[in-house]
């Protein structure tokens, strides 16, 4: 995945090909902002903008511009696979949250 950061807010950067250009998306918002350029600096230049457009408009508004997340979501694994992993836990002395919390995260770290 292709990611670029400023201000401490993250995107994640596509190619278009009817347009020729790249298309971002930042992340983590408790709304929507993307942005487009053909080179990095022209993206970078553009999420600068576009963030601060987002982030003024939530100042007018009242609205916290980052997503809140509570630190807890439902997974939904087939039975078997739910076993297999309550087994591992037990057998490495872990709680099947910690197994999976760390799984999850190895692969943002990679």
């Amino acid at each position: 995945m292709n990611l670029m950061n400023v201000d401490g807010y993250h995107a994640k950067i596509d190619y278009v090909e009817e347009t020729d250009q790249f298309r971002g998306e930042i992340l983590g918002l408790s709304g929507g902002a993307d942005f487009y350029g053909a080179s990095p600096e022209e993206l970078r230049r553009e999420f600068k903008k576009s963030l601060d457009v987002f982030l003024e408009v939530c100042k007018e508004q009242g609205i916290e511009p980052r997503r809140h997340y509570s630190g807890k979501f439902n997974l939904r694994i087939p039975p078997e696979l739910h076993e297999k992993l309550a087994m591992t836990a037990e057998a490495q002395g872990k709680s099947l949250n910690s197994l999976a919390q760390e799984a999850l995260q190895r692969s943002v770290s990679e």
